[in-house]
């Protein structure tokens, strides 16, 4: 039967449980502005009757009900909607680093019109149409030395804006992997915590809101999901791969050696294999440093590259007022000095790869005309090489379209002699080389006989860099070296030039040898190079560049823009629906004190009650 102080224990059970909710809404409203904090609440459960079915009792008329008891504290948290934040605070982390950086991108392109390279350019054609109106005026060839020094200057500060946003970038990668690293160490040494923690029986619900909130914040940086093993282990996995275990923390390293250009490639340390990032900052940083700007900076200089090679062309073959020629106007840099462009690709003292920019062929066609053959052109493209079929009723026009059409990275036009001309572009993969003609082959005679390129048709006639003396391919065709990396760096006018501006060829030399007076025919092919289909790239014409150029960031920068704006929205409503579950609020907390208070209150009454039963049956009883 139940005791006579059993109710003095209900009593004092009642005051402990309430004791606990009130301490733990207080714990609430303390912690209403902590971020990642979530309210708890505590779970309440009568506590276990005096007599059980199972056991001997006395004979009453029920179970004796032995008070109440606090069972547990827990958090108030709905992890399926986590898992949603979590996967969308990556994502909108990653178009937020993009936005931000494309913000940058576009204000190198948004420059005033007199400093732009757009405005440059257009100048410098302009001095080249005037100077063919007046060849013999020393001021007219001033004026187009004074603006191609001012494109030249407007090109390398580009090239220096670029250079810049990268090394920002990749700057941020390397403090964004510490950060990884450090959330990655935070939350391993979390794991330990609770785990002990839960071992003894505790609810460590702030040990776990700091632990969520890690996650959170890792989520940000790169793309992660949880989840926990049988053994209640907890994982946090990224892209396939395990960066928390547990108490383990897997850490990225950064290597930065020469090969890869000063910039930062991430490595998983205890494997030494390759860290791949899709979502969140990282990911973005990474793709906006290998993909973007690098894209970029491929474009500028493609376009600069062509630019002084072609412009160079019709002046190396011009002549100027003082009678000197095969002068380049503007200074180009030769990758290598060997005059075939081989180079020791491998580093061991033995040339075994040819680098080379352009083929021209011997033979002058005819755009318009049929070229009577049938075959498949193979050139080499990003990722394999790539096969373009032409037939006998195709135009040179249509094979040339076709051939710039496809994803090769080797593009064709004719020159002003009617030449075919094949140029390397900018390649995609940064494995390869840029500006460097890897693969070229005939299955037919379009590039054999008939444009005067190759010498012999088939795999046995193929040019192909992997050798030294590849050039010996080809069919008399010149041929140009490739350029130093990053031509837009170093562009500038031939210091000859700079010397005498009489050295601006204006003319075509006379059956003499010399320039007649009057004649400003180079000159006028230079100016004419602006609007002529010279491949500059995927685009076909200088001017075609410049608005693809201008286009292209604009899109992607009105693009991440959109999706940051997008995200933004989700993220609010999904932020605001935990905090209708998970936040504290205020007034809420204090309806429950007072409603707990009431309790206590009720209990401390109810001892006292007690008290005087006990005080009345101790010492008065039989008096």
């Amino acid at each position: 039967m139940a005791g006579s102080f059993g109710g003095i224990e209900i009593g004092k059970r009642s005051l402990m449980t309430h004791s606990l909710q009130i301490q733990t809404a207080g714990h609430n409203i303390s912690n209403a502005n902590t971020e990642g904090y979530t309210r708890q609440r505590v779970n309440v459960r009568a506590f276990d009757p005096l007599y059980r079915p199972d056991l001997e009792r006395a004979e009453t008329a029920g179970q004796i009900g032995q008070g109440t008891e606090a069972e547990s504290v827990k958090r108030l948290r709905d992890e399926l909607l986590d898992t949603r934040i979590v996967a969308q605070t990556n994502v909108q982390s990653y178009w937020e680093t993009r936005e931000k950086y494309y913000t940058m991108i576009e204000q190198i392109y948004n420059e005033p019109e007199e400093i732009s390279v757009r405005g440059n350019m257009d100048k410098f054609w302009e001095s080249w149409q005037e100077l063919s109106l007046y060849p013999d005026q020393d001021a007219a060839r001033q004026a187009v030395v004074t603006r191609a020094d001012s494109l030249t200057n407007a090109i390398q500060q580009r090239n220096k804006s670029l250079v810049a946003i990268g090394n920002q970038i990749n700057e941020d990668i390397n403090a964004t992997v510490k950060q990884v690293n450090d959330y990655a160490r935070q939350i391993a040494e979390l794991n330990m915590e609770i785990t002990r923690s839960k071992g003894l029986g505790d609810d460590p619900n702030d040990l776990m809101d700091r632990r969520d909130l890690l996650v959170e914040k890792l989520g940000k940086l790169i793309n992660v999901t949880v989840s926990r093993q049988d053994n209640d282990e907890f994982m946090v996995h990224t892209d396939g791969q395990i960066i928390v275990q547990g108490g383990i923390a897997r850490q990225i390293v950064t290597d930065a050696g020469p090969e890869n250009g000063g910039y930062y490639q991430l490595k998983w340390e205890d494997t030494q294999y390759d860290a791949y990032f899709r979502g969140g900052s990282l990911g973005a940083l990474v793709e906006l440093r290998d993909v973007d700007v690098r894209s970029e900076m491929q474009s500028l200089n493609t376009m600069t590259l062509n630019f002084a090679d072609l412009v160079n062309d019709v002046h190396r073959n011009a002549i100027g007022k003082n009678n000197v020629t095969g002068l380049d106007f503007f200074v180009q840099h030769p990758f290598v000095q060997n005059t075939n462009g081989n180079y020791d690709r491998t580093g061991d003292g033995v040339e075994d790869t040819s680098y080379v920019f352009r083929f021209t062929g011997t033979n002058a066609l005819d755009l318009h005309e049929q070229v009577g053959l049938e075959g498949e052109i193979t050139l080499s493209g990003h990722d394999g090489n790539v096969t373009v079929p032409y037939y006998a009723t195709d135009t040179v026009e249509e094979v040339i379209n076709r051939i710039n059409n496809t994803d090769a990275e080797v593009k064709a036009y004719l020159d002003r002699n009617n030449s075919l001309v094949l140029k390397a572009t900018a390649a995609l993969d940064s494995g390869n080389p840029d500006f460097v003609i890897r693969h070229v082959e005939d299955s037919g005679m379009f590039l054999t006989g008939y444009s005067g390129i190759l010498q012999a048709s088939g795999a046995e006639g193929a040019y192909d860099y992997n050798q030294a003396d590849a050039v010996n391919a080809l069919a008399g065709a010149q041929f140009g070296v490739a350029p130093v990396l990053n031509p837009s760096a170093y562009i500038q006018v031939n210091d000859r030039i700079h010397t005498d501006v009489q050295s601006v060829a204006a003319a075509l030399p006379n059956l003499q040898g010399t320039a007649d007076a009057g004649d400003g025919r180079a000159a006028v092919a230079i100016a004419s190079i602006r609007n002529s289909n010279v491949m500059v790239g995927k685009s076909r014409t200088f001017d075609d560049y410049f608005a693809d150029s201008v286009t292209n960031v604009g899109l992607k920068g009105e693009q991440a823009a959109n999706m940051l704006a997008s995200q933004n929205a989700i993220m609010n409503d999904l932020t605001a629906l935990r905090d209708s579950i998970s936040g504290v609020n205020i007034d809420e907390e204090l309806a429950d004190i007072i409603k707990f208070q009431h309790g206590y209150n009720a209990a401390a009454r109810f001892i006292s009650v007690q008290d005087e039963l006990l005080d009345t049956l101790i010492n008065r009883l039989g008096v």
